[in-house]
């Protein structure tokens, strides 16, 4: 069993050893590797895509309040075919047609946020080519609009422009304030894989320590065996340590392993590499101040403006289902010139007035109480809304402040836990020592080295709470209270 467990460790070590030769070797802090991940982490590129749509929505919310120019034509239009047609007496008749009517013209349309109706001006020219067919000959004529100008207006009705000048601004303000909510998730996770590895290496590194003292005490032990001057149960004890230590290293290598590609896969890194990370060399001393916290979370994260989008489209939603349910009217009026003629020239003499006034109406007169209930339904789910959102906004706050409670405390709990492995490092040592000069037992020195191990544990670990707590409190806030800025970043589109 010994010797197959020696065979597996040679070859793990082997395998890893070869794996970091043929590969390059990556030397990072946390910081490196988190600048690392911000240029070319997939997870950035998918942030960065996302705020792209967001702001191309946007700018087409924009659109909608500028005046938009159409060229609107129609040609070749020809009709050679055989059509009904009334007479002047009212009766029908079948008749063949040859013709072409050809038009081109240009709009300009504005949309009018405050009532939401358009205005808009036209200018258009047609022309009518009437083929000649058997004795009949051809005619050509001409209709020119020279200029009209007409305004269309909903009355009583939803306003739609009002209320996306209001929504729309506050879901753009969301989606930047949720690329920089990415950006730090992002340094969040990289911190949280960071750690993972370099927990990995202190491990592999303690557990390579382990075996080479377990394979010096084993041929010591063998050699005090010999000569009788420890029991034979006291031998096995430490040849089962020398196993344990083989199997412990061969864990640690795997878990070094697939710990460095989760890193270098979030990375976006392809190529075969192997990390050398540098833990942090201090924790540092700044304070966070809770209130200061809060006041960032409130003015950078985009959960903030989400409140905000939410409680506004539930009175949009009130405000559709109301004008919905009622008396509706639109109102359309034109007024320009025309005229025609045989030729252009001659249309464009002496034009006429043309005006169009149309005033349309739509009553509901029974509906069984539909109306009623759309309102009531968009009535409840808004009061529902405002609800949630005063929950959400508690909840919201609540994390911030737990999290500053939190750091404070992980921070005192990572000179507890180094002090702590100082001391079994020590008493790791001299038990060492006195086993070798006979003082002690066997069980002695394995109490010892499982309370380095632990304390060792502990020690990594909270040093990982402790940078885990600090970029989760930038997640939440938006801000870097180490260098006391703020982290709100906006990526370039281009245009």
């Amino acid at each position: 069993m010994r010797l197959i467990l020696a065979l597996l460790f040679v070859c793990s070590l082997v395998s890893l050893s070869a794996q970091q030769a043929a590969s390059d070797t990556l030397f990072l802090s946390l910081e490196q590797t988190i600048a690392l991940a911000h240029k070319d982490a997939p997870d950035v590129q998918i942030a960065k895509t996302a705020f792209v749509g967001s702001y191309w929505r946007f700018r087409s919310f924009q659109a909608d309040y500028k005046p938009i120019i159409q060229l609107e034509g129609d040609f070749p239009n020809i009709n050679r075919s055989i059509q009904s047609i009334i007479l002047p007496d009212g009766q029908e008749k079948f008749i063949p047609r040859s013709l072409m009517n050809n038009s081109l013209g240009v709009s300009v349309q504005q949309g009018i946020g405050l009532t939401g109706g358009r205005i808009f001006a036209r200018t258009q020219l047609q022309r009518l080519d009437i083929f000649s067919s058997g004795t009949a000959g051809g005619q050509v004529s001409y209709l020119v609009n020279p200029i009209s100008f007409g305004f269309i207006q909903p009355i009583f009705g939803f306003n739609s422009l009002k209320w996306n000048k209001r929504i729309e601004p506050l879901r753009y303000e969301e989606s930047q304030k949720g690329y920089s909510e990415d950006m730090e998730e992002v340094s969040y996770q990289t911190a949280n894989l960071f750690f993972d590895v370099l927990i990995a290496q202190l491990n592999l590194e303690a557990a390579r320590r382990d075996k080479a003292n377990a394979d010096t005490l084993y041929a010591i032990s063998k050699g005090r065996f010999e000569v009788g001057r420890i029991a034979e149960t006291e031998l096995l004890q430490i040849e089962l340590r020398v196993m344990s230590a083989d199997a412990d290293l061969s864990s640690n290598m795997l878990a070094l392993q697939t710990s460095t590609e989760r890193l270098r896969d979030f990375l976006g890194i392809r190529e075969a590499v192997y990390f050398k990370l540098d833990p942090p060399a201090e924790i540092p001393t700044f304070q966070i101040d809770a209130e200061e916290a809060l006041t960032s979370g409130r003015a950078n994260r985009s959960q903030t403006i989400n409140f905000q989008r939410q409680l506004e489209e539930a009175e949009r939603n009130v405000a559709q289902a109301r004008a919905n349910r009622g008396f509706n009217m639109d109102f359309y009026l034109s007024f320009g010139l025309s005229q025609t003629a045989p030729t252009f020239n001659e249309a464009l003499r002496n034009p006429l007035d043309q005006e169009l006034v149309t005033l349309g109406m739509n009553v509901p007169i029974v509906d069984w109480g539909k109306s009623k209930a759309t309102v009531e339904t968009a009535v409840a789910n808004a009061n529902l809304t405002r609800l949630q959102v005063d929950q959400q906004r508690v909840n919201f706050e609540r994390e911030i402040l737990v999290k500053v409670q939190q750091f404070d405390l992980v921070r005192s709990q990572v000179r507890i836990a180094e002090r702590s492995h100082e001391i079994a490092l020590k008493r790791l040592d001299m038990t060492r020592k006195r086993y070798l000069i006979g003082n002690i037992l066997i069980t002695d020195l394995n109490l010892a080295i499982l309370e380095e191990a632990s304390a060792r544990q502990g020690y990594t670990a909270a040093l990982r709470n402790f940078w885990l707590a600090y970029y989760d409190l930038r997640r939440l806030t938006l801000y870097d209270f180490e260098n006391d800025r703020s982290l709100i970043q906006t990526p370039s589109v281009n245009n």
